[in-house]
């Protein structure tokens, strides 16, 4: 498999024609390239050059290739970024671009992906906000890459705005750029992280200068990291501003091909203190004394103190984004199991934490907590009775004071059912045990005839319609009740929901176990063999009788809303992928339901 050919631009500041002419020249001479990767400024420096970014923006001209930018500042990028973030098909947790336009992808915030193999992980924005909506990183972002320095793998490419302090250290001088051999002219935050991320290439815009450094060595890594700084698109000194690579994804190279390092390799310019027959205690830079009460925590100053030692105000972000911490027992800060569930369910960590977002409509994750597959709003993670009060607080327990009964349809033995809140589509529907139970797989054997003759009446119910029924489960390891969501699907598309499932799995880096049965029984039966309640997991029971099932492993990112998310996606409603954005009110909920109920009462089995 040949290497991806990859394109890296400086600040492009809204000089879009040129730099697309110069890359249809390399393109044409040199190509094809798979992708354009851009740092340092995006947008124009000048409204004079609006124009030109909108004809592309607005389709008049075309992006000749993906290109990918974090440099999200400049005149217009409020304007046009506001806009992308409100369109429908950028909601969700995306780290592998906005789209802005066809081959255009804002990078937002922090995050990784995989770009033709290779790791991709970027900082976007700049630390000096001015006020600034766009333009900046927060905390979380900073946190966010600081959790995926820990997981195992090389990232190829770390793309920042900013260079990083202190990367001409070590540097032979007359290699580095006139203007640029103050060191202390970059990012520090930008050095601490590269140090930690180790990647084999950075690449860095903003200072309007080219300077290929000589590799480093990186500590506690055997591979070297070569840093990139590329001047402007249309720079005075004709400094280089393109520049093109094809390098082999580290998770297809040979120990030796990664280790190899060339002749004019140089230390770490991130320690100055000398590496060379010390032991590894004393190699630490000056600054990692302070730098450890600081990479496993998340500052919450406003968040009531309930853990009885440690740093009151702090919790380890470390376990939250990842379930597990390094430091273990050692960790001075919590590890809050709770906001680590909520964050698995793409909840805002300010939000969690805090209570609040300062982003508000702009922030990509979710401002409410979540629970049991549907959005509800709750009592903030560890407070002191919640474990206790569970049943009564839960929104599926019938005996509970906070069940919307109004939705309620029809009631068994073991089960009930009920009219999803915010519904996908019409007569989407829940099917709930009446004890409260986290997953419809762990009550007792015989109650699936129950769960059968439900979802057999449903079937029967939606076919009548012209429609077939799509049945899925996200079971959750600390879920509190269950909840399996039945939504009726055109029988026209129902042949594809097979396929639109696995695209979205492999989009999400994971590959279902597929079974076929020919009845609803063994199938059920099936799952729970397989079911282990160590685990979280997803399954989808589809029409044509297959059962899709992926076992969530400990420190994946799982969306909660990962059903509806592709079924909203089958049926071109991606809008309504988030229950927020279809809620009505008690009025109209309870005329919904009561419709339901009569069209249903002849399936219904409880009747």
């Amino acid at each position: 498999m040949a290497s991806p050919r990859i394109l890296l631009c400086g600040d492009v500041l809204g000089r879009l024609n040129q730099l697309f002419k110069r890359v249809n020249s390399v393109n044409k001479s040199a190509g094809p390239f798979d992708a354009l990767f851009c740092v340092g400024q995006f947008f124009p420096d000048e409204p004079d050059r609006l124009d030109e970014l909108m004809d592309y923006v607005e389709g008049r001209a075309q992006v000749p290739l993906p290109t990918y930018f974090i440099g999200d500042y400049g005149v217009g990028a409020p304007k046009v970024l506001s806009a992308v973030s409100r369109n429908s098909a950028n909601q969700g947790f995306k780290m592998d671009g906005f789209k802005v336009c066809d081959n255009l992808f804002w990078l937002k915030g922090s995050g990784m992906f995989t770009f033709h193999g290779l790791s991709v992980a970027y900082l976007s924005g700049r630390q000096l906000s001015n006020g600034q909506q766009f333009g900046t990183y927060s905390q979380i972002d900073i946190d966010t890459l600081r959790a995926f320095a820990e997981e195992p793998g090389i990232v190829d490419f770390f793309l920042s705005n900013e260079w990083p302090s202190g990367i001409t250290n070590r540097a032979t001088a007359s290699d580095i750029p006139a203007g640029i051999s103050d060191s202390s002219g970059g990012d520090s935050t930008v050095s601490q992280l590269v140090a930690e991320i180790k990647p084999r290439y950075h690449i860095a815009g903003t200072k309007g200068a080219y300077y290929a450094r000589e590799p480093y060595c990186n500590v506690d890594a055997v591979h070297v990291t070569r840093f990139l700084g590329l001047a402007s698109v249309g720079n005075k000194e004709k400094q280089k501003f393109l520049h093109a690579l094809s390098p082999t994804p580290s998770s297809t190279m040979a120990a030796a091909e990664i280790s190899a390092k060339p002749p004019n390799t140089t230390l770490s310019p991130y320690t100055l203190v000398d590496q060379v027959d010390r032991p590894k205690e004393t190699t630490k830079r000056a600054s990692d004394i302070e730098l450890d009460s600081q990479y496993w925590r998340y500052d919450v100053s406003s968040k009531r103190q309930k853990h009885g030692n440690g740093d009151t105000n702090k919790v380890c972000f470390k376990f939250i984004s990842s379930g597990t911490c390094p430091r273990g027992e050692k960790c001075n800060f919590p590890h809050d199991a709770d906001a680590r569930e909520q964050f698995l369910r793409g909840v805002c960590l300010d939000f969690i934490i805090k209570g609040k977002c300062e982003k508000g409509p702009d922030c990509n994750f979710k401002h409410s907590l979540q629970d049991d597959g549907e959005n509800h709003s709750r009592k903030r993670p560890g407070s002191s009775n919640a474990n206790a009060n569970r049943s009564k607080e839960c929104w599926f327990c019938l005996s509970s004071p906070n069940v919307e009964s109004h939705l309620v349809t029809s009631i068994g033995e073991n089960f009930y059912c009920a009219l999803a809140k915010g519904p996908l589509v019409q007569d989407h529907v829940l099917i709930i045990p009446v004890e409260h139970m986290p997953n419809t797989l762990s009550l007792p054997a015989d109650s699936e005839i129950e769960l059968g003759k439900f979802q057999n009446s449903l079937k029967v119910y939606y076919k009548n319609q012209g429609k077939e029924a799509v049945f899925f489960e996200w079971i959750s390891i600390r879920g509190t009740h269950a909840n399996l969501q039945a939504v009726p699907v055109p029988s026209s598309k129902a042949a594809i929901l097979k396929d639109i499932f696995t695209l979205a799995a492999e989009k999400l880096g994971f590959e279902f176990v597929t079974k076929k049965f020919s009845n609803n029984s063994e199938g059920r039966k099936w799952l729970r063999t397989q079911f282990d309640k160590n685990f979280s997991c997803f399954y989808v029971e589809l029409p044509e009788g297959s059962i899709l099932l992926h076992l969530i492993e400990e420190n994946e990112k799982f969306p909660a809303q990962f059903g509806r998310e592709v079924v909203a996606g089958l049926l071109n409603v991606a809008d309504r992928a988030d229950w927020r954005n279809c809620t009505i009110g008690k009025v109209e909920e309870t005329k919904l339901a009561e419709n339901f109920k009569k069209r249903f009462q002849v399936f219904d089995p409880s009747q």
